[in-house]
């Protein structure tokens, strides 16, 4: 995705809702969560059972429960599309949290996880692990994403805290744009001059979840698990931030401190959907203004849906990728892109619907 985003700075409140009206919108809202989980469980079960080989319900339940890796059906599903299924959950729940929090604090309705400069920073740094360390195999080098992106958060914000007025979000966005600029014509440089480098990277650098080993899930899930409670603590602040600093100040907000817990959370998910599935593109984007059509600007709403239905978009178009070029597969990062388009285009048709 493209670091030059533009930038909405206009405060916009919450409308006030009459008490009794307030209440039973919480309540459709809390009922909606379950749904939301059911359509998580039956993308869970479309990726368990869609894909490349026989493989049949029973093989699928029998799996879950006790596997038998004599029963081929049953072998595939536990080690090939288990492992492949919890890459994206991770993944999808740790991008869609990501997007959600980055469009609150900067408020704007085009920022995604790659504003801070953490994909372009993660990419610098695989592409360097590779290339100049020679690390080959995915559970080595891509710590080094985790890094990289870090790193590179680090750089945007410090750059975009420089000033009287500190990390404003106009400031974030352009300090984002050209560190991203910079970190990505390195990537370029190196790739131009090592094609074996070139050959690795570019499976990497689309996003996928296949041939994802359980040791390197293992250790993404805590970063996964911690950066989502993190996340849904934020809800309360970001619907501060979004009145605007002034009026964030006058309520108590410490809106530095805010946007600073906002960005080391934003790291930490973008740094863990990287490790797992590499920096798969528009999820981030487009799920946040999705919930938003039906829950509203509250974030303590957005984040818990948006973390339920970002996974439900990357497993579905894992789905999709494996049947629509059978034997082969197109890779997920380029599905959820072809996907994510024409529904996001129609999203921005509607002003409210990106009116943060």
């Amino acid at each position: 995705m493209p670091n030059e985003h533009a930038v909405i700075e206009r405060p916009t409140r919450p409308p006030s809702n009459p008490p009794a009206a307030s209440g039973r919108r919480a309540r459709l809202l809390a009922a909606g969560l379950p749904v939301a989980l059911l359509l998580l469980a039956l993308a869970v079960w479309a990726s368990l059972f869609v894909g490349s080989g026989s493989v049949g319900a029973g093989d699928v339940v029998h799996a879950l429960l006790h596997g038998d890796a004599a029963n081929r059906g049953q072998l595939v599903v536990r080690e090939v599309r288990m492992p492949r299924t919890a890459a994206g959950l991770l993944a999808g729940t740790a991008l869609g949290l990501a997007g959600t929090v980055m469009q609150g604090v900067t408020r704007n309705p085009l920022a995604d996880p790659g504003l801070l400069g953490v994909n372009a920073g993660a990419s610098v740094s695989v592409v360097f692990a590779m290339s100049v360390l020679g690390l080959t195999a995915p559970s080595q080098y891509i710590w080094f994403g985790f890094l990289g992106a870090t790193v590179a958060a680090a750089l945007v914000y410090g750059v975009g805290s420089m000033g009287r007025e500190g990390a404003t979000p106009l400031k974030l966005a352009l300090s984002g744009a050209a560190v991203g600029s910079a970190l990505t014509s390195l990537t370029t440089s190196i790739l131009l001059g090592d094609s074996d480098t070139f050959e690795q990277y570019r499976f990497w650098q689309v996003g996928s979840l296949a041939g994802r080993e359980a040791p390197v899930l293992w250790q993404a899930l805590p970063f996964v698990a911690a950066g989502t409670v993190f996340a849904l603590l934020l809800g309360p602040g970001l619907n501060t931030l979004a009145l605007g600093d002034d009026l964030a100040r006058g309520l108590g907000q410490r809106v530095g401190r805010a946007r600073l817990g906002a960005a080391a959370c934003v790291v930490l998910l973008c740094g863990s959907a990287t490790v797992v599935a590499g920096p798969i593109g528009f999820v981030g984007l487009v799920i946040p203004h999705a919930v938003r059509l039906f829950t509203g600007p509250d974030h303590r709403w957005l984040l818990p849906y948006s973390a339920l239905l970002a996974p439900v978009l990357v497993l579905l178009a894992d789905v999709v990728g494996r049947v629509v070029a059978r034997p082969g597969e197109v890779q997920v990062g380029i599905v959820t892109a072809a996907v994510g388009a024409l529904p996001f285009i129609l999203l921005v048709r509607y002003r409210k619907a990106v009116e943060l």
